[in-house]
């Protein structure tokens, strides 16, 4: 039985057919003409496409006989946060939205973490950090910058899947590249195409994945990076006067946000290789993973909360560095004096400029 052999053409899809005349294959829709042998292995090339390979070992480890004697997990009933604490943490409030919160029974059932890193900075360092996010805040309502009117101030281990791989990517591009010329009767615009083939991998470390809900994921990733190099093996010690989120976003869940970071992050990598093209198009990937290796840590957070005119302000600073973020609340009056005093300069600007046209 005779065996059909379809080439698409890289520029326009179509049929691509070899002229005998040229000796070279030809798309009779476009004319863009190419190699025999170039096309065949870029036909081949895209032919190779696959599902990517990206599995992972378990992370974690099973508690000790007495480990969780001490340890409870307290409710908020209006969040529904879930945090880990002592017995003696029973009149305090949410670190997430300040609001009561309840003791719910003790810690069972959760897998042990396999790292920590510790607090490197203290409760004076997270009021510090909060003076300088409000410093130089025009449009902040003064009331706001009140040191007294912080509602709590919390030292949290926030849960985090940390991730370890060698990523094999093997990507097609299509490529171009354009030559433009002119006569005395034509404009001239030559595009030659290119089948780009890249291989190789990319090694990734502690790629970390929040594994709380109640954490907003934006707020974590902006007071990365943590320096996992200062990780220790776990021990109960480390929470000793501090509050541990409880993680409600599994490991499995969690695998799959560390899968879309490390392919997105190796595609970049690869596109970085294909400079000197005019336009660069993906037109396969594959990605597997090796060496995967995941384990559970807590992270070190100051979570400040405070509220003005009803609303709630959730801060965070990173424990170990000191990093900053939170979103700040605009006082009105400030703010349409602000635009008021940028209109007319604006104007004042516009006036200027007409003035001197007229004078020249």
């Amino acid at each position: 039985m005779a065996e059909l052999f379809d080439y698409k053409c890289p520029h326009c899809g179509g049929a691509v057919e070899f002229d005998p005349n040229i000796q070279r294959m030809k798309c009779p829709y476009c004319d863009s003409e190419f190699d025999i042998d170039a096309m065949a292995a870029h036909d081949n090339a895209l032919n190779e496409d696959r599902p990517d390979q990206m599995d992972w070992n378990d992370a974690g480890g099973q508690w000790e006989t007495g480990e969780t004697a001490e340890m409870f997990v307290y409710v908020c009933n209006s969040c529904g946060g879930e945090i880990i604490g002592s017995p003696t943490t029973s009149a305090m409030s949410c670190p997430f939205c300040g609001n009561p919160v309840v003791m719910s029974g003790q810690l069972t059932g959760d897998l042990k973490p396999d790292l920590v890193i510790p607090f490197k900075l203290d409760k004076e360092a997270a009021k510090r950090g909060l003076r300088q996010h409000l410093s130089g805040k025009r449009l902040l309502p003064k009331i706001f910058k009140d040191e007294n009117h912080i509602d709590e101030i919390k030292g949290v281990y926030v849960p985090f899947w940390l991730f370890d791989a060698r990523s094999q990517a093997d990507i097609v591009y299509k490529g171009t590249r354009t030559r433009m010329w002119s006569d005395r009767n034509y404009n001239y615009t030559e595009t030659s195409y290119y089948s780009l083939h890249r291989n190789g991998s990319v090694d990734f470390v502690a790629v970390p994945v929040d594994g709380s809900s109640q954490m907003a994921d934006d707020l974590m990733e902006s007071i990365e990076p943590f320096d996992v190099s200062q990780a220790v093996p776990f021990k109960t010690s480390y929470l000793a006067g501090y509050l541990a989120d409880r993680y409600d976003v599994d490991e499995q869940e969690s695998k799959q946000r560390a899968n879309e970071r490390i392919k997105t992050s190796t595609e970049q990598v690869f596109a970085q290789t294909t400079a000197g093209y005019a336009t660069v198009l993906p037109e396969r990937s594959n990605i597997d993973l090796s060496d995967t290796h995941a384990q559970y840590a807590l992270y070190p957070v100051w979570l400040l909360n405070t509220t003005w005119q009803g609303n709630h302000y959730l801060f965070a600073m990173n424990g170990q560095t000191g990093k900053f973020v939170g979103d700040l609340p605009v006082d009105k009056g400030a703010y349409w004096r602000w635009w008021a005093i940028c209109a007319l300069g604006f104007a004042a600007a516009i006036f200027l400029i007409l003035w001197f046209m007229k004078l020249f």
